[in-house]
């Protein structure tokens, strides 16, 4: 995509449009390239690692790139300026391009108060970061330890995208693509790691009728599985859960005639669909410890369902007590839309789009045990074992009642259902993920119609972000609630080695 945009208005936090304090000066030869490879270093060091610019030592410190290894620190304040094989996404070469037929660009132009870029000095960072931005030893960005580096997936449903962020340097270490279909965007919905941290799985809401599986030390794509009837009819295949031994992936299609796809993950094959007529709209899925009964929402009314993994049984539950079931919406009728297992599988924890709670339902006897209030429009849930709490992204939550930013995220305690609001710079957040391993909650804002972003890309519409908030105090990490953009419609997101 080759597009020119002109910016006009100035953002204070950018990191590579504020504008340099001084003129880059050189007064003795450089020979030191802050191990990039030579000519990539030559540029870098010369033109853009200068007095009052991009040095540790200038205004622009937040973006330094006076060495490879504070490039890659993820310090920089808006996200990753440079992702290792991704030209589209890179948003460094949107500032220093100065030819629109090469690519994006975004202005002001770069090096700033100084000549720009020529066509072969551009062309010499593009063609370094398609080939992974390597050092001068050829060494690849987050390359090491590939099958123990925990990583956090977050599916980009405006661009086929997925991104993977390195739980390390909490920055984007990766783009993987995904879906089939070039001439149109198939939406990546939901994705999920396996147990054991070896793959990954993700499912598509804009008729991408298959399951992909993606080999999570390597991030790519490396099978795939049609499950809508050999492509037959329409699909919509939002949420999908794994089997405990890893062995078995379950996909709903939400629509209105809807019905569950199971996968046998280690040849990828389509091993039963499970189609009642009675099945109507179904969105959440959840299994027991055994995976040999299923717990599915119905996205209108206030339907729940069960099913047994032999497809001999089925059953309607109602989640509103005193109530029969309805699998159509109604006035005041709580459209169930997501939900979580506890630990030890006795409750689920069920958003309720609609009426702005959270119910608890026992998965034993179906019983309705607790509802609890929560901010407008309740989306995706993520478990903490070690705190013992579930939390619940609120799209529509207006806590400050300005509604600059939107949205909010609720933390239950699932023993005694105690809650919390995490608020924030939020955008409609609607992904999240806990990382146990470094204490830390991950939120994604979709930020369809929030504010704008640091900067566009090679995808249409407006870019979205992640924040980072202390796993145990529900603080933001950063003094300023910083958000790492990403590229648009970040949506799901999930752990590896949770």
């Amino acid at each position: 995509m080759r597009i020119l945009i002109r910016l006009s208005f100035v953002l204070t936090s950018l990191v590579l449009i504020n504008a340099c304090k001084h003129k880059p000066t050189t007064t003795t030869p450089i020979t030191e390239y802050g191990n990039f490879p030579e000519p990539v270093g030559k540029i870098f060091v010369s033109k853009c690692a200068t007095a009052g610019c991009h040095n540790d030592k200038s205004q622009e410190a937040d973006l330094i790139m006076s060495s490879w290894e504070h490039l890659f620190s993820g310090n920089a304040a808006n996200g990753a300026p440079v992702v290792p094989f991704s030209t589209d996404y890179s948003s460094l070469l949107y500032f220093i391009n100065p030819d629109s037929s090469l690519g994006v660009v975004s202005e002001p132009l770069m090096p700033r108060d100084a000549p720009p870029l020529s066509r072969e000095e551009y062309l010499t960072i593009r063609d370094w970061v398609a080939k992974g931005a390597p050092d001068k030893n050829g060494n690849v960005p987050f390359s090491s330890k590939p099958d123990t580096r925990q990583k956090i997936y977050l599916t980009m449903g405006g661009c086929d995208l997925i991104g993977v962020i390195d739980a390390e340097t909490k920055t984007l270490m990766r783009y993987i693509k995904v879906g089939k279909d070039d001439t149109r965007t198939e939406n990546p919905h939901n994705v999920k790691f396996s147990p054991d941290g070896r793959y990954a799985y993700v499912c598509f809401s804009n008729g991408g009728d298959y399951l992909q599986k993606i080999d999570a030390s390597t991030d790519q794509v490396v099978g795939e599985v049609n499950i809508n009837y050999g492509g037959s009819g329409s699909s919509s295949f939002n949420v999908l859960t794994i089997s405990p031994d890893g062995k078995q992936v379950l996909v709903s299609d939400w629509v209105e005639q809807g019905k569950l796809a199971l996968v046998r993950t280690e040849d990828m094959t389509l091993q039963r669909i499970y189609n009642p007529a009675e099945l109507r709209s179904p969105h959440g899925v959840a299994a027991n410890a055994t995976f040999d009964t299923f717990f599915v929402t119905g996205q209108s009314g206030n339907t729940m369902y069960r099913i047994s993994a032999n497809g001999r049984d089925f059953k309607r539950i109602s989640i509103v007590e005193g109530r029969e079931w309805a699998d159509a919406a109604y006035p005041g009728s709580p459209n169930p839309h997501d939900l979580i297992m506890t630990p030890d599988y006795s409750r689920y924890f069920v958003t309720c789009e609609a009426t702005a709670e959270v119910r608890v339902m026992d998965a034993h006897t179906d019983k309705l045990l607790k509802v609890i209030n929560v901010g407008a429009k309740p989306q995706e849930l993520a478990i903490s074992p070690k705190t013992k709490t579930i939390f619940v992204t609120c799209m529509e939550d207006m806590p400050d009642g300005t509604g600059k930013f939107r949205g909010s995220v609720y933390a239950i305690n699932y023993e005694d259902y105690t809650t919390k609001v995490i608020t924030g710079k939020f955008a409609q957040p609607h992904g999240i993920a806990v990382d146990e391993q470094n204490g830390i909650l991950y939120v994604a804002s979709t930020n369809t119609s929030g504010p704008p972003a640091h900067h566009v890309s090679a995808c249409a519409g407006n870019n979205g972000y992640y924040q980072l908030y202390d796993l145990y105090s529900h603080k933001p990490l950063s003094v300023n609630d910083r958000r790492y953009e990403v590229s648009v419609q970040p949506y799901s997101a999930a752990t590896r080695f949770q």
